[in-house]
């Protein structure tokens, strides 16, 4: 998601972030106490209606309830109504909030939105227990250990999901494809998240991976780079950037890594009604790979900030962008700190690509479209080659060293397909840039 913090009684400066279904952009808005008057009256027959009902709840419920359990629950329905994105947090889930941002927290490690009511998996995050046990983006969770899910908001659900490290639950999942409703019994643990992973694909060729953008994003990904033109002896001839199943996070730092591989123009901007919540971010003279060619591998679960890397870099033409269409998470939330301790994270623009373009329930369509997986081919024809006619001439055996690639380009191909077609696709790239 998309969350933007502002200024609260936290501290002088405040803390300011953005969530993008995973995007956080630090930023703080004005208190409810500096929040400008409203434009209109209340209606107060409407006041007092809600007043009538927390009366006849407290008179006639089948069991007491208190006032203050009353008016949560009205201010949750308040935002819940809204929208998918838009939400109160009690003090515990405000806390929570920020210690997602900082890469260290429990439980399973799963990134949910609400579709048309149900709880969806965006994305299950690198290294923790849903991506271990083979949960996906697009998962329709309906169950969580004997509770259904069926009418619940989101908060409800995460907040059935959450639990002490060390603990199991059960989540019963419906995958488009599957036969019946799949299982899955997950321990819950504290998640240390790395959110920059590297490595050499080949001589020249870099791999990096972003799982979310965090606070220690930025400078992992320029220590991951300059680790690999050490590995490489020397600059690298092109990268590809993977943002497969990253559900976003700081907005900033998605930011930071754009303009990492950008010299000029937007980056991304935001439109709404408040003047705070319009914005517009731009990239500083300087190319860490000095022109270098990328590709970007982007699928299902490549949501909010994550899109706005994606989107800035095609918009930018200095990317290709390789996969499947991406999450379409286009909103952003301010996340606004209330006195008490919670705090409402309220939709308050969306955002666009430097071309203008709302990728809002839409997505970002890739420059090459390629499955997850490879196409299946028929026995027949998989068989048939030359090396199978008889009589065909033999060829010269390779160097070593194009022997060692071809073997590694054939394991790559089966572990990871994308990833395979990215890599033929940036030597494709960089035959062309040198001619």
């Amino acid at each position: 998601m998309l969350v933007h913090f502002p200024k609260s009684g936290l501290g002088a400066a405040g803390l300011v972030m953005a969530l993008a279904l995973g995007a956080v952009l630090p930023a703080f808005a004005a208190t409810p106490s500096a929040a400008p008057a409203a434009a209109t009256a209340l209606p107060w027959q409407q006041v007092k209606l809600l007043a009538d009902v927390m009366q006849l709840v407290k008179q006639d419920y089948v069991a007491p309830v208190d006032d203050t359990t009353l008016i949560d629950n009205a201010i949750r329905g308040m935002l819940a109504g809204l929208d998918p994105h838009s939400a109160y947090l009690d003090k515990g889930d405000f806390q929570q909030l920020q210690i997602i941002t900082t890469d260290r927290f429990g439980g399973l490690g799963l990134e949910v939105t609400q579709q048309d009511g149900a709880v969806t998996v965006v994305s299950p995050i690198d290294g923790t227990p849903a991506a271990k046990a083979g949960m996906q983006s697009g998962d329709v969770i309906v169950r969580v250990n004997n509770t259904a899910l069926d009418g619940m908001t989101l908060d409800e659900a995460v907040a059935l999901m959450r639990g002490k490290p060390g603990t199991t639950v059960t989540l019963l999942v419906l995958r488009r494809g599957a036969t019946k409703p799949l299982s899955f019994t997950l321990t819950r643990a504290e998640v240390h998240l790395t959110s920059v992973r590297s490595r050499l694909l080949q001589p020249g060729y870099g791999y990096l991976r972003i799982s979310q953008f965090s606070e220690d994003t930025t400078d992992g990904v320029r220590d991951a780079l300059q680790a690999l033109v050490q590995q490489n002896h020397g600059a690298l001839k092109g990268l590809v950037l993977d943002l497969r199943n990253n559900p976003g996070g700081l907005l900033d730092a998605a930011v930071d890594v754009s303009d990492d591989f950008l010299n000029s123009g937007v980056i991304v901007s935001a439109r709404g009604r408040a003047p705070d919540s319009n914005f517009v971010r731009r990239a500083t003279p300087g190319d860490i790979l000095n022109g270098a060619p990328m590709v970007v591998l982007v699928n299902a679960g490549t949501a909010s900030a994550a899109e706005i890397t994606a989107g800035a870099l095609q918009d930018d033409h200095r990317a290709l962008i390789l996969g499947t269409r991406t999450f379409g998470k286009g909103s952003v939330q301010t996340v606004i700190p209330l006195p008490e301790g919670g705090a409402l994270k309220l939709t308050t623009s969306l955002y666009y690509t430097p071309s203008g373009r709302s990728i809002q329930a839409e997505g970002i369509t890739p420059d090459l479209v390629v499955p997850e997986f490879k196409l299946s081919v028929p026995a027949a024809a998989e068989n048939l080659t030359e090396a199978n006619l008889e009589g065909h001439f033999t060829n010269n055996a390779p160097t070593p060293e194009a022997s060692g690639n071809l073997r590694a380009d054939a394991q790559l191909a089966q572990q990871d397909f994308q990833l395979y077609e990215a890599l033929n696709v940036l030597k494709g790239l960089t035959i062309a840039g040198a001619n």
